[in-house]
């Protein structure tokens, strides 16, 4: 077992690596101008999506996940941010045309940088992991499915959060994040 975790450990931390972290810094200040922010994702990713959004709403964001029965209309000001390894997702592709078209801006977390939704996008984070398609382009990796990217997108868009978080302290104070935290538990 402990292999096993040093080896997953490694091929994130490999992954991580190769992330360009100017993308990230542009990805944080769209996220930061938008009026609200709106996650959409499939399958794992789109539970790193709404891990994400969690965070991002104690971090003081208005933020929704796509298809939550609580999300309201998409405007011209906000941000939808789309996690997905492959960039092809059917319904995510469609989500992208559908933003497009009311005018709101789109930011990508992906593995393939010349994928469908990227044609739409403002704002692009490469996470070069390996994922279901398993194309020779990408890393090698013990994990099953898409793992890695799920893995890597995760920690990349905790990283984000965290940048937020010390660029712009007097909104996202531990206080701050505190206060907005479930207290019904």
């Amino acid at each position: 077992m402990r292999k096993t975790l040093d080896a997953i450990a490694s091929e994130v931390t490999h992954v991580l690596q190769a992330v360009n972290s100017d993308e990230l810094v542009v990805l944080a200040e769209e996220l930061k101008r938008a009026k609200s922010i709106f996650v959409a994702g499939t399958g794992r990713s789109g539970l790193i999506g709404k891990a994400f959004a969690i965070r991002m709403m104690h971090s003081g964001f208005s933020v929704y996940v796509v298809g939550e029965t609580i999300t309201p209309s998409m405007e011209s000001d906000d941000l939808l941010l789309i996690i997905s390894g492959s960039g092809n997702t059917g319904t995510l592709t469609y989500f992208a045309e559908k933003a497009m078209a009311i005018h709101a801006k789109i930011a990508l977390v992906t593995a393939n940088r010349r994928s469908k939704i990227t044609k739409y996008t403002h704002c692009l984070v490469e996470v070069p992991a390996a994922t279901k398609q398993r194309l020779t382009s990408e890393p090698i990796t013990i994990q099953p499915l898409g793992s890695q990217f799920d893995q890597a997108a995760h920690i990349v868009l905790d990283a984000v959060i965290a940048y937020l978080i010390r660029q712009y302290p007097e909104q996202t104070s531990e206080q701050a994040l505190l206060q907005k935290h479930a207290n019904l538990e």
